[in-house]
């Protein structure tokens, strides 16, 4: 008879194999994982604590530093939240920006991931290709904001500054071209036998489980649940869009790849839609007082992020800063199913199981 012995093994915290410092602790026996528990909090920033220090507007940079390949859609919650409070009319011109950047900000995430989920399971070209299509993002972005990561472009009321001239046909043009590399990214891996075996049938979760575990995003959709926020609640002027939700019904790796890349060319559509609706001119920040004091109660807030739900909550005294303020992080929650997900599992699946579920550290330890 062959005896065995369990061994806890140590993955991470280093960010090539965990995305991010996060560790998880193994007990594993042979090849097969017993138990898997999830440690975070190496990043931690206090981000919620260091706003009941600052004003509104100070707050904004924060929020950059979260989700970091997110950082629109972050800018864009905490100043939704200050304008339900204030009951404030954004001019359309500054709507039309915000979704742009948001949109624009979705696509990159989405590749970031697309990229190195394929360098996790050991396919190093499509990263290449990936940060390729990335960086013109980048660059759009970097000439629409002064930045590159953190961009810090929303501002309650609208956002910093206009577009500079010949920006929008920069990203009309991008639109086609993003198009046809996606059809490569398909042609290139989507029917690739090899990552096929890898992903399909590969950390399997039903709809109920997704949903008593407050999954969102692709890691919802995935499962045939057709839920999306920009949908579901419109915020902004996401109604003015014709666009749809992506969604599979096997709840494996291989759907929640499938939702993300067709969730790209929903971006694309919202985008081509945008450039041609966006007013000529007008202002890009409503009359908003030099020093922001919302009344005094609580306000709840949520976004669709490239990774799911993003909630915001304001509890205000009627000061220039926040008596509390909270984040519902999407990468917080979609990481709890992991436990469930790798009990059982042999160890070449767990990076397989992680890279799909695409949690960005910073906004789980924010």
């Amino acid at each position: 008879m062959i005896r065995t012995e369990e061994m806890l093994l140590n993955v991470g915290p280093q960010h090539p194999s965990t995305h991010g410092v996060f560790r998880l602790v193994l007990k594993i026996d042979g090849e097969i994982i017993k138990e898997a528990t999830p440690v975070i909090g190496y990043l931690h920033r206090g981000t919620e604590k260091l706003a009941e220090n600052l004003q509104y507007t100070q707050i904004i940079p924060y929020t950059d530093r979260m989700d970091y390949l997110s950082a629109m859609t972050n800018n864009y919650v905490i100043c939704h939240a200050v304008e339900t409070m204030l009951d404030l009319q954004i001019p359309e011109r500054a709507e039309y920006l915000r979704i742009l950047a948001m949109e624009l900000g979705r696509v990159a995430s989405h590749l970031v991931w697309w990229g190195t989920y394929l360098l996790d399971i050991g396919a190093v070209s499509p990263f290449l290709y990936a940060f390729r299509e990335r960086e013109m993002i980048i660059n759009l972005l970097n000439e629409l904001s002064g930045a590159r990561l953190t961009f810090n472009y929303m501002r309650v009321g609208g956002v910093k500054w206009d577009a500079p001239e010949g920006w929008l046909e920069k990203v009309a043009q991008f639109v086609p071209y993003m198009r046809e590399q996606l059809e490569g990214y398909h042609k290139l891996v989507s029917g690739n036998e090899i990552f096929l075996n890898r992903v399909k049938g590969v950390g399997i979760y039903t709809k109920e489980e997704a949903i008593a575990y407050s999954l969102s995003g692709s890691n919802l959709r995935c499962t045939g649940v057709k839920w999306d926020i920009r949908k579901a609640e419109p915020y902004s002027i996401y109604e003015r869009f014709e666009f749809d939700i992506p969604i599979e019904y096997e709840g494996d790796a291989f759907a929640r790849y499938k939702c993300r890349m067709a969730e790209i060319e929903q971006s694309l559509k919202i985008i081509e839609q945008a450039v041609k609706q966006i007013p000529n001119e007008g202002a890009v920040i409503a009359k908003v007082p030099r020093i922001i004091k919302p009344p005094k109660g609580e306000v709840y807030v949520r976004i669709e992020s490239p990774r799911g739900e993003i909630g915001c909550y304001i509890a205000s005294e009627g000061k220039k800063e926040p008596y509390r303020l909270k984040f519902r992080r999407p990468s917080f929650y979609n990481l709890q199913i992991l436990s469930k997900l790798l009990k059982g599992e042999n160890i070449a699946n767990l990076i397989t199981i992680l890279g799909a579920v695409d949690i960005v550290l910073g906004e789980v330890d924010g």
